[in-house]
């Protein structure tokens, strides 16, 4: 689910000052950096045992881009 996966991103990259949507560019937050980047693609992995590669992963630009490609790939 969309509110999940929203939840996690917020976890991961310790957002608490703001509600983040499906919209949001995530490469944009703040909190953004390789350590970040290291994290979500880890947690992602561990919730939805999804690898996503570091090409793909570069083309993503929203959450709701990086929602739909861990969708595809469940």
């Amino acid at each position: 689910m969309m509110e999940d996966f929203l939840q996690l991103i917020t976890e991961v990259l310790e957002i608490e000052d703001r509600t983040i949507t499906a919209e949001d560019h995530f490469k944009q937050f703040d909190e953004w950096d390789s350590l970040a980047r290291l994290s979500l693609i880890a947690s992602i992995d561990d919730q939805y045992n999804v690898i996503i590669d570091d090409q793909t992963f570069t083309k993503l630009e929203t959450l709701q881009q990086l929602y739909d490609e861990i969708q595809g790939r469940i």
